[in-house]
């Protein structure tokens, strides 16, 4: 007789966090599942960790061996950039796609497919995070059926708000914790609806909580003094306690032979990447292209750093406010826009002249043009890549550096031969670059994704550089001795991820409070496999972390 296994996935949940919360008494049914059962880390990749690490999950290979690296991708012989949205899943399947064999139910998992091999129900894009799927379900009145009952999601897609403002935080809190308990019940339900070898749920409400709610939760963020002590509470653990007692619920309905696997496979902290990658990389790569010209927020090299841009302005919002920074040459100009809403500055914008071409695109007229990619502040600097040796890429996580290359892009201008001299230029010159508070070196490690500007391939990285950045400390502004300053700016998300994630496992052949052998995500599902006796193809990368049942390879 099978014994089934129950898997929860807690999106972008930090592993010490959960760890300290434990300790301290809280996330009680967590607490009893690592008491009861075997618990151990995982790592994810240093790069794209945002991007790939739901598809690395359903898919049990790297990005290397799938060739997704993220939603968002060069249109090959243009400087568009598309949204592909997930992963195609056409030459790899989500593992559990095991055919009439298996009992398989999932619910509202993020980044995946309708599957044909799946014997059971599926409904995809209810709440999750980023779910990079339409809205719909096996059978498919399933998922309306599921929103008759229960009720919709009330932030699907729009799961965000103002940092500064705490009263529009608390308020997405709340609706978060609405969709928890939805979630809960929800999955009670189909858990008793018939007997499943596998049943899986991802709690996509961690993430959002993780990138909105991090500066009025963890001290080590800059915003926390003076935002954070604002908020009564602490909305990161709230969100977390009711996730904890949603799993109580959950497993109330469980067989009693279940196997229960509770997993995050990246994680969170404080947001070292969203202004160093959309902010600080573009405009470094747009002074370098072009010496003596400036984008957005120059500041005064070698002066002490002005304050930390605090004060909300809520009214333009953080892309208004980042918008208001951009450079004029002309002092009038520059102040004007930096005083005026952008609805008042822009009729008055032409008295002063035209701006010399090439110049950076307004993200009001993206959003206006219905540009999915307004928010992308890389964006904006679109209309002057054919004439920059280099470029940055959209992102939601590290740096990503475009090499403006001939023979590949439209106007490339660096030659073939001089890739790998520009490529070691743009290294040495970012390892130069200071959080100008702290004096901390900005980037930790730069990946080259190819040898030389030859190499090809359809599943290679758009990026030909990736920057990692440091870790220890939430910067607003950055010092370049080639640039000079850009910043201060104002903080966007508060929280970004992490490579870690975690993993609790309990069943009848578990130990209890044992521990599993430090793990990657590629291990997650073989492991998975491996409890449900299910067979693990011969391509997945990973290995199961706990040798419950024999494991089967197939080809």
């Amino acid at each position: 007789m099978r014994n089934p296994v129950i898997a929860i996935g807690l999106d972008a949940a930090d592993p010490a966090l959960i760890e300290q919360w434990i300790s301290q008494g809280h996330l009680k049914n967590l607490r009893r599942l690592r008491e009861q059962g075997s618990y151990g880390r995982l790592k994810t990749y240093e790069y794209y960790r945002a991007e790939t690490p739901w598809t690395t999950f359903l898919t049990g290979c790297s990005p290397e061996q799938t060739g997704y690296w993220a939603p968002l991708k060069i249109k090959e012989g243009t400087y568009e950039v598309e949204d592909i949205q997930a992963y195609d899943f056409a030459e790899y399947q989500p593992f559990y796609g095991l055919g009439d064999d298996y009992r398989v139910a999932v619910f509202d998992m993020p980044q995946a497919p309708l599957s044909n091999q799946v014997n059971g129900l599926q409904v995809l894009a209810w709440g999750a995070h980023s779910p990079q799927t339409p809205s719909h379900s096996i059978p498919k009145s399933l998922l309306q059926d599921v929103i008759d009952k229960h009720g919709e999601h009330p932030v699907l897609r729009k799961d965000h708000a103002s940092i500064m403002d705490v009263a529009a935080l608390k308020g997405l809190q709340a609706q978060l914790e609405i969709g928890i308990a939805r979630r809960g019940a929800i999955c009670q339900d189909l858990l008793q609806q018939m007997p499943w070898d596998f049943f899986l749920t991802i709690f996509g409400e961690t993430h959002t909580a993780g990138h909105y709610f991090w500066h009025l939760s963890q001290p080590d963020h800059p915003l926390y003094p003076s935002v954070g002590a604002k908020c009564p509470g602490d909305p990161v653990l709230e969100i977390f306690e009711a996730i904890d007692e949603a799993i109580g619920g959950i497993l109330s309905k469980a067989p009693d032979n279940a196997q229960v696997v509770v997993f995050a496979a990246h994680g969170m902290g404080s947001n070292v990447m969203d202004l160093p990658s959309m902010l600080f990389l573009p405009e470094f790569l747009y002074r370098w292209s072009f010496p003596g010209k400036y984008g957005i927020a120059r500041g005064k090299y070698g002066k002490p750093p002005k304050p930390l841009v605090n004060d909300a302005r809520a009214k333009k919002g953080w892309m208004g406010k980042v918008w208001s920074l951009k450079h004029e040459s002309n002092p009038l100009k520059g102040f004007l826009r930096r005083q005026l809403p952008t609805k008042l500055f822009n009729p008055i914008a032409p008295l002063f002249g035209s701006t010399p071409a090439p110049d950076l695109i307004s993200p009001f007229k993206m959003q206006a043009e219905s540009d999915p990619f307004f928010f992308q502040s890389p964006s904006w600097y679109q209309p002057c890549w054919p004439q920059m040796k280099a470029f940055a890429l959209p992102s939601y996580s590290e740096g990503y550096i475009r090499i403006n290359l001939q023979g590949r892009e439209p106007q490339g201008i660096v030659a073939p031969d001089q890739y790998d001299a520009v490529c070691e230029e743009l290294t040495q010159k970012l390892y130069q670059l200071k959080d100008a508070r702290t004096g901390e070196p900005m980037v930790k490690e730069i990946i080259r994704t190819r040898q030389s500007a030859t190499e090809t391939g359809p599943k290679l990285p758009d990026g030909d550089l990736v920057v990692i950045w440091q870790e220890k400390y939430a910067t607003d502004v950055v010092d370049s001795p080639d640039i000079g300053r850009i910043g201060p700016v104002p903080f966007n998300r508060t929280g970004s991820h992490r490579s870690d994630g975690f993993l609790v496992i309990k069943g009848q052949d578990i130990e209890p409070g044992s521990s599993l052998p430090a793990g990657h995500s590629l291990d997650l599902a073989p492991t998975i496999l491996n409890l449900m006796g299910a067979p693990i193809p011969d391509y997945f990368q990973g290995k199961p972390l706990s040798a419950i049942k024999e494991t089967v390879v197939v080809g």
